[in-house]
C-alpha cells in the first residue's frame, strides 16, 4: 500500500507540473530526469527544452530577464532525502530571486481509497498555494542554495530584475557531490599584485585544487577594465557581447523562454563541450536594438598558469584585475577574489638648463623624450639652435612662451634659426625613435657668427677608388666645403668578417678623434674651395698589410674644437701584387 502511495504521488507530481507548463507548449513533454541515459537522449534532442521553464537535472542554463518581469522555473526531486544545490548566477545587473517548496495536495483521498482527487480540485490546490520559501537573495553575487537532505516535490525559482534587461545563469542538481562542475577555489582565494610598474602588474593566485585533486582540465582567465571587479565571467562576457547590442523590451504579454533570445542577436554560450540547448538562430525574426559605448575591457585565457604579467598599461592609472578559473570540458567558471592597483607615474621629466654658445651632450632613451630650457639673458633679434643627431633621426620640438615655433625631424647636422622676442623663453622637446637610443649634442646661442660646429656636406662619405689599391696602400676621397675646415683620418685593422651591424656600432659621429690610439692616426689637413664642385680631397694611405681589411674614419673639426665624423670605410688591400 506505502509503494503504491509513493508511486501516485509522483505520478501526481509530474502531472501537476505537465499542467503548469501547458500553456507554454502546444504538445506535451516528458520531464527531464537524472537517469543518465535518458538525459543524453533529452540533451540531444533541444526541442525538448525550447518553450520549457524546466530546469534540467545536472546542465547550466543561459536566459534573460527583462526589467521589472517576473520569470519562473521549476525543478522536480523525485525522492525524499535527496540532496540539492541550486546556484544562480547574476549577469550584469543584480537580481532579485527566490526558491520555494510547493505544497503538492495528498496523493489520497480522506477514506483512504487511495484514489486520486478529483483533477479541478487539484489544479485548483496548486494555483491556491504560495509554497514555502527555502531561501531568497538581492544582489549581483553569484549565491547558491544548498541542502544534503530535501524533501520530494515541486520546487519553484522566481527571478527579477528591477535595474535593467539582463542575462543570467541557473544550474540545479541532485547528485552535488559527484557533480561539482564549478572548479573549486583555494583556501585563498586572493589575487595579489606582486609587481607593480608604469606600464606593466604582474599578478599571482594559488592554484585551484580542481586540477591538483580532481585531475580535471582548467585554464585561467585574466580580465582587465578601469571600471570595477567582476563577480562572474558570465558578466564579463555579457560586456563584451557582440556589439554589445541589446534588444528593445516585446510588446506587453508576449512570453519568451530561456532559450529564444539566440533569435533576437544574443551571443550563444555553445562551446561544442558544454551541455547547451539554444536554439539556432533565425533570420526572419528581426527586432530593433541600439547599440551602447564599447567598454574598456580586455579578457585573457592564459591557461593553466597562475602568474601572468599585464603589459601596455597606461601610467598613473587604476585598473581592476580578475582571475576565474575554467573548467575546459564544461566551461563553468569560479570567480578569484579579485583586486585593483594604481600604475606608477610617469617619471617627472628633468629639464636641462642650455647656456647661450655651450654645446650640451644629451642621451634619450629608445622612444624616449629630452626636455630642454633657452632663456637668453641678454635681449636679443634671432636664436640659432645647432642639433648633432650622431646615430638616428631625432624629432625636435621647440616652444617659445608655449607657442610652437618648430617641428621636424634632425640628421647629422642641422641648424635653425629663429626671430627672437624679448625675455622669451624656449622648451626644446627630443624625441627618439623606435630603432634605438639617440646621442645628439645641441648649442642655441643668440651670437650665431661664434658657431662651434663644423660646416658639413650634404654626402658624408668616404670614396675607395678600387683600381688604385694595392698590396700596401689605399686611396679615398671625400667633399669638404666653402669654409676652411681641419680634417683628420684615421685607420684601423679589422677581421674579414666585419659586418655591418659592427659598423653601425661605430657610426656615432659625436665620437671625436680623442678616444682613437696615437698608432691609427694617418694625418691632419686643412682644406676648402669657393667652388663646391671642386671642394674634394683625396688621400692615400701607405704602410697597410697585404689581404687585410682597415675600417677608414675621416674626422672634421670646427674652430670651437667640435669635431664630427664622416660615414666610415671599410677597405681590403690586394693580397698579391
Amino acid at each position: 500500500m506505502k509503494n503504491k502511495q509513493i508511486f501516485l504521488r509522483m505520478v501526481l507530481l509530474h502531472w501537476c507540473l505537465l499542467w503548469l507548463l501547458f500553456p507554454l507548449s502546444s504538445r506535451t513533454q516528458k520531464l527531464p530526469t537524472r537517469d543518465e541515459e535518458l538525459f543524453q537522449m533529452q540533451i540531444r534532442d533541444k526541442a525538448f527544452f525550447h518553450d520549457s521553464s524546466v530546469i534540467p537535472d545536472g546542465a547550466e542554463i543561459s536566459s534573460y530577464l527583462f526589467r521589472d518581469t517576473p520569470k519562473r522555473y521549476f525543478f522536480v526531486v523525485e525522492e525524499d532525502n535527496t540532496p540539492l544545490s541550486v546556484t544562480v548566477t547574476p549577469c550584469d545587473a543584480p537580481l532579485e530571486w527566490k526558491l520555494s517548496l510547493q505544497e503538492l495536495p495528498e496523493d489520497t483521498s480522506g477514506e483512504g481509497s487511495g484514489d486520486l482527487e478529483p483533477l479541478e480540485q487539484q489544479k485548483q490546490q496548486i494555483i491556491n498555494e504560495e509554497g514555502t520559501e527555502l531561501f531568497s537573495y538581492k544582489g549581483n553575487d553569484v549565491e547558491y542554495f544548498i541542502s544534503s537532505s530535501s524533501p520530494s516535490g515541486l520546487y519553484q525559482l522566481d527571478l527579477l530584475s528591477t535595474e535593467k534587461d539582463t542575462h543570467f545563469k541557473v544550474y540545479a542538481t541532485t547528485t552535488p557531490e559527484s557533480d561539482q562542475p564549478y572548479p573549486e577555489l583555494p583556501y585563498d582565494p586572493r589575487v595579489d599584485v606582486t609587481s607593480l610598474g608604469r606600464t606593466t602588474v604582474t599578478l599571482a593566485w594559488k592554484p585551484s585544487p580542481t586540477a591538483s585533486l580532481l585531475k580535471q582540465p582548467i585554464q585561467y582567465c585574466v580580465v582587465i577594465n578601469k571600471e570595477h571587479n567582476f563577480k562572474s565571467l558570465c558578466a564579463v562576457e555579457a560586456k563584451l557581447s557582440a556589439d554589445d547590442a541589446f534588444m528593445m523590451a516585446p510588446k506587453p504579454g508576449l512570453d519568451f523562454s530561456p532559450f529564444d533570445f539566440a533569435h533576437f542577436g544574443f551571443p550563444s554560450d555553445n562551446s561544442g563541450k558544454e551541455r547547451s540547448f539554444q536554439a539556432k538562430p533565425s533570420p526572419k525574426l528581426g527586432r530593433h536594438v541600439y547599440s551602447r559605448p564599447k567598454v574598456d575591457i580586455q579578457k585573457i585565457c592564459i591557461g593553466n598558469k597562475n602568474i601572468f604579467t599585464v603589459s601596455d598599461l597606461k601610467p598613473d592609472t587604476q585598473y581592476y584585475f580578475d582571475v576565474f578559473v575554467v573548467n575546459v570540458n564544461s566551461n563553468m567558471s569560479t570567480a578569484y577574489v579579485g583586486t585593483f592597483a594604481r600604475t606608477k607615474e610617469e617619471a617627472k621629466q628633468k629639464t636641462v638648463e642650455l647656456k647661450d654658445g655651450k654645446v650640451t651632450d644629451v642621451f634619450v632613451k629608445r622612444k624616449g623624450a629630452k626636455f630642454l630650457r633657452f632663456a637668453p639673458v641678454s635681449s636679443h633679434q634671432k636664436v640659432t639652435f645647432f642639433i648633432h643627431s650622431c646615430l638616428d633621426a631625432v624629432q625636435i620640438q621647440v616652444r617659445r612662451d608655449g607657442k610652437l615655433l618648430l617641428s621636424q625631424n634632425v640628421e647629422g647636422i642641422q641648424q635653425f634659426q629663429l626671430r627672437g622676442k624679448p625675455k622669451a623663453k624656449y622648451l626644446i622637446r627630443l624625441k627618439g625613435n623606435k630603432k634605438g637610443a639617440s646621442m645628439l649634442k645641441i648649442l642655441a646661442t643668440t651670437r650665431p657668427t661664434k658657431q662651434s660646429f663644423p660646416s658639413l656636406p650634404e654626402d658624408t662619405r668616404i670614396k675607395a677608388f678600387d683600381k688604385l689599391r694595392t698590396c700596401s696602400s689605399a686611396t679615398v676621397a671625400w667633399l669638404g666645403t666653402q669654409e676652411r675646415n681641419k680634417f683628420c683620418i684615421y685607420k684601423k685593422e679589422v677581421d674579414d668578417n666585419y659586418n655591418e651591424d659592427q659598423k653601425r656600432r661605430e657610426q656615432n659621429q659625436c665620437l671625436g678623434p680623442d678616444i682613437r690610439k696615437k698608432s691609427e692616426k694617418v694625418l691632419c689637413k686643412y682644406f676648402h674651395s669657393q667652388n663646391l664642385q671642386k671642394a674634394v680631397t683625396t688621400e692615400t694611405i701607405k704602410g697597410l698589410q697585404p689581404g687585410k681589411s682597415y675600417l677608414l674614419d675621416v674626422y672634421v673639426i670646427g674652430h670651437g674644437g667640435h669635431s664630427v665624423k664622416y660615414q666610415s670605410k671599410v677597405v681590403k688591400t690586394r693580397k698579391f701584387c
